[in-house]
């Protein structure tokens, strides 16, 4: 059992809170503390009595998710290292699809099975999707800059970008992602979007703050992980739909998974959504969306995203371009296309990811799909991406070398 909680994980032995126990914090957690442990497992699951939502609908038809019935599946010697895995992952919720049925589905504490948790940047890869749908309706073109959509950030770091470098994440911004600095552009965004305690000196809403971002150097040289980058995709979905984002994605996406609750996402004063992180869904929800990417695009027979879409978004980007990344330390040969990590391995693997251990992990060759909700101790670290690439590679070779 690890013992360290310096890259995030759940310190063992007497007198550490018992994560497990379904203790509740309500009453304990605020603004200033919901996103810390212990008091994030309470906040990751209870977003709407934090922070101002808007409804992100599903359709009047829900695809209920079919089960295989194996009563083995995460059971036996052989996953006890799987188990190991999920406690010290501070697993809130797993769930494991195979040729599109359920094979495990485990929810640990209070968390249920229509309980919502707050993707974090798993929301990011949502976002894609959506711009993807509307590049194939012909509302959008990658190749344009970005002020052709939203005139308020010409001037700013992302007037010149393309929509395809700030899909790719390779526009060049004065932007810093450290989770863990208060003076950092990634937690002056969250204040904005009502995630912490707003300061004076902070942007009156989303929007503003996106047209003070600068320029760091020249788009498109190199990969650079932006949280920002996800907003203006948003902003720029809002202006060729002329609907607030919420309501696009349900429309375009929710409504046509076969979901079966409706999701959330965070707004700022303004209403803006917070389309980087703000997203709160079921887990069996969020596994329709890795199911969704093996499925070519289509729910039932009908498409959803365009296939070609989804064939560009799973061959990957070009990973010269994020060489030296922490990401890169963990997958070598790793790239990022359309909001999505790519592996660039044999088996082509990608996944959709989130600070305090939010994932969508889709492996094509054995067809399977986990999704996983977390509430660990800190945002990021490469162990921490080291045991979860393990544990998710793990799941996938038992399942594959189960009996029949």
């Amino acid at each position: 059992m690890l013992e360290t909680t310096a890259n995030g994980f759940l310190p063992s032995g007497p007198g550490r809170i018992d994560r497990y126990s379904g203790q509740d914090f309500k009453g304990r957690v605020t603004l200033d503390n919901w996103q810390e442990s212990p008091f994030n497992r309470w906040g990751f699951a209870h977003i709407s009595e934090l922070i101002t939502t808007a409804t992100i609908r599903r359709g009047s038809l829900c695809q209920p998710t079919s089960r295989t019935g194996s009563s083995n599946v995460g059971h036996g010697e052989k996953w006890h290292g799987v188990e190991d895995f999920l406690t010290t992952t501070q697993t809130d919720a797993i769930v494991v699809l195979q040729d599109g049925k359920v094979v495990m589905e485990r929810y640990f504490g209070a968390f249920h099975s229509h309980d919502r948790h707050v993707l974090m940047s798993v929301s990011k890869s949502v976002c894609a999707l959506v711009v993807g749908i509307l590049v194939g309706r012909g509302l959008i073109d990658t190749e344009q800059s970005v002020h052709r959509y939203v005139h308020a950030l010409k001037g700013s770091a992302y007037g010149d970008a393309t929509v395809r470098q700030v899909l790719d994440m390779t526009a060049a911004v004065q932007y810093s992602e450290d989770y863990l600095d208060s003076d950092a552009e990634v937690q002056q965004q969250d204040r904005i979007a009502g995630w912490r305690p707003k300061l004076e000196t902070d942007a009156g809403d989303t929007y503003e703050f996106l047209t003070r971002l600068k320029p760091s150097g020249e788009h498109g040289q190199s990969f650079q992980y932006c949280s920002a980058g996800t907003d203006v995709l948003a902003w720029i979905i809002e202006n060729v739909t002329g609907k607030r984002y919420a309501d696009v994605v349900s429309d375009e996406l929710w409504s046509r998974l076969g979901t079966d609750d409706d999701a959330l996402i965070t707004t700022d004063s303004g209403g803006f959504a917070f389309a980087n992180g703000g997203i709160a869904c079921t887990a069996r929800d969020l596994a329709k969306i890795g199911q969704l990417l093996l499925d070519d695009g289509n729910v039932n027979g009908r498409t959803v995203v365009p296939a070609w879409w989804i064939s560009d978004t799973m061959r990957g980007g070009d990973p010269l371009l994020a060489r030296g990344s922490a990401y890169q330390k963990v997958h070598p040969e790793g790239s990022y296309r359309n909001q999505w990590w790519v592996l660039g391995d044999e088996r082509g693997t990608l996944y959709a990811a989130g600070i305090h251990g939010q994932f969508i992990w889709i492996d094509p060759v054995s067809n399977i799909v986990i999704a996983k909700f977390s509430s660990c101790a800190q945002p990021v670290g490469l162990e921490l991406s080291r045991a979860h690439a393990a544990g998710f590679r793990q799941i996938v070779s038992l399942l594959e070398n189960r009996p029949d």
